[in-house]
C-alpha cells in the first residue's frame, strides 16, 4: 500500500523545495529548488507570502518556452 504524506501539499501554496519534489516526480528528472528560485528571481509568479502556485508557475514556464521558441526561430 502507498504511504500518504502526513501533511498533504497545497498546490496553490508551495515552497520551492516542495515544487521541485513534485516536478521531479512528475517528469522523472531531478529538478533542483535552486532552479525554481532562479525562475522566481527571473519573474516567475509568486504568491504574496512568497509561496508558489503550481498552476501559475507551470503556465509561466509554458509562456517562457513560447518566447524562446519565437526568438529561436521556432514555430
Amino acid at each position: 500500500m502507498t504511504k500518504r504524506p502526513t501533511h498533504p501539499i497545497n498546490a496553490s501554496s508551495m515552497t520551492a523545495s516542495q515544487l521541485a519534489t513534485v516536478l521531479s516526480k512528475a517528469c522523472g528528472d531531478a529538478i533542483d529548488a535552486a532552479a525554481i528560485e532562479a525562475d522566481l528571481e527571473a519573474g516567475a509568479p509568486r504568491n504574496d507570502d512568497g509561496s508558489v502556485n503550481l498552476i501559475r508557475y507551470a503556465a509561466w514556464l509554458v509562456q517562457e518556452a513560447s518566447k524562446r521558441d519565437r526568438t529561436d526561430g521556432g514555430p
